[in-house]
């Protein structure tokens, strides 16, 4: 490692005697801002603890996992491209992260490792926190990837009227639609899939949505899944759009913004699913001592 780099992208618990050590695995991972933020946590809770990072190769997540628990490491985030290689590694799985399909949140007890992915509950906080309805929304998901599976469970647990899963290719989003078929009866939900070019005919979206959630990776290449006829259809001015990937106003959303709707990006879904993952490590008795809307505002800032 060159000593000129300021942000070791390696995290070797057995250099930290007497200190609970947490990280975050991703590729790249020089830029995430979890570090900061569980750093904040840890002030807020006076906790003794330190977070790094960690920036496995791309087939080495599991060797790289194993190092640091094995040298004491106790918990882990983890972030593109390893959501996958996470559930694969754990011994044990919650609910919610078998539902997911993914996990982003590693912890060892006991001998084991332990897998959940808080990525829907944290997005749910956050869409709560900036006030928007859940309960009896109509809601349209757009992708139907790893990202989109990992919310769909928590969206569903808020009993909307209507989950709609967009997806380039209607397979992918019909299989989601099977998957969780049996929680949206349970809530009531009406769960449908459609192609992104369906969203170009009005008779095929049936109404304007509550709430937009781009759950694609199209932001970061500046580019929008939806086309200039889908926005038409989709968007009003009391629709929300929100775009999981944060930083900047991405064209998604700037779409959404031209048909007067107001829109977020997910910093807030970053900072309370990272809420949601100290809880998990250190306690949820700390819950009341951690303040995950200061630290978004301190971010924003």
């Amino acid at each position: 490692m060159s000593s000129v780099n300021t942000t070791p992208l390696h995290t070797d618990p057995s250099l930290f005697a007497g200190v609970d050590v947490y990280a975050v695995a991703g590729n790249p991972i020089v830029h995430s801002k979890s570090p900061v933020i569980h750093q904040r946590f840890a002030e807020q809770a006076k906790q003794r603890m330190h977070y790094g990072r960690l920036q496995p190769e791309l087939e080495a997540f599991a060797e790289v996992a194993k190092a640091f628990f094995s040298a004491g490491g106790k918990g882990m985030n983890v972030t593109v491209p390893f959501k996958l290689d996470a559930q694969n590694l754990a011994d044990v799985l919650t609910p919610r992260a078998q539902l997911a399909g993914a996990v982003n949140t590693l912890w060892k007890t006991e001998g084991k490792i332990f897998g959940d992915n808080t990525d829907g509950a944290g997005l749910v906080r956050d869409l709560l926190a900036q006030g928007i309805a859940l309960h009896s929304a109509r809601i349209l998901l757009i992708g139907a990837g790893g990202a989109a599976r990992g919310v769909i469970g928590p969206l569903l647990e808020q009993a909307p009227k209507a989950l709609i899963i967009a997806n380039r290719s209607s397979a992918k989003a019909d299989e989601l639609v099977k998957l969780f078929a049996d929680l949206a009866a349970s809530k009531e939900v009406a769960l449908e899939s459609r192609t992104l070019a369906d969203l170009e005919d009005p008779a095929k979206t049936q109404y304007p949505f509550d709430l937009v959630i781009n759950a694609t990776a199209a932001g970061l290449t500046d580019e929008s899944p939806l086309s200039s006829m889908a926005v038409s259809n989709i968007f009003v001015p009391s629709s929300f759009a929100y775009d999981m990937v944060y930083g900047k106003t991405t064209a998604f959303m700037q779409q959404a913004l031209q048909r007067g709707a107001r829109v977020s990006d997910g910093l807030g879904m970053l900072v309370e699913q990272a809420a949601d993952a100290f809880l998990l490590w250190r306690g949820a008795q700390l819950a009341a001592s951690i303040d995950p809307r200061v630290v978004l505002a301190e971010l924003r800032s």
